[in-house]
């Protein structure tokens, strides 16, 4: 009838840590680029490093997206 708090008889298998997924890196470079480019733009005086500003916002939250993907991707939600 429910959780006793007992232990599982299952030994833990301890993991190695999953490498950084494809699409987490790429996007990753993407916002590196675009903060660079957006520093160089601004340094020159134009306003078009909003643009890389906002790229590089955008391509950061990609990667923590599919960085958090890749690390949840063996874990199932139960409840």
């Amino acid at each position: 009838m429910g959780d006793t708090g007992g232990r599982t008889t299952t030994a833990s298998v301890r993991q190695e840590p999953t490498p950084m997924p494809r699409l987490a890196f790429y996007a990753l470079a993407v916002c590196v680029l675009s903060v660079a480019a957006a520093v160089v733009s601004f340094v020159q005086g134009s306003w078009l490093g909003i643009v890389w500003v906002l790229l590089a916002g955008v391509s950061s939250n990609m990667a923590w997206y599919y960085l958090r993907r890749g690390r949840n991707r063996g874990r199932s939600v139960t409840g």
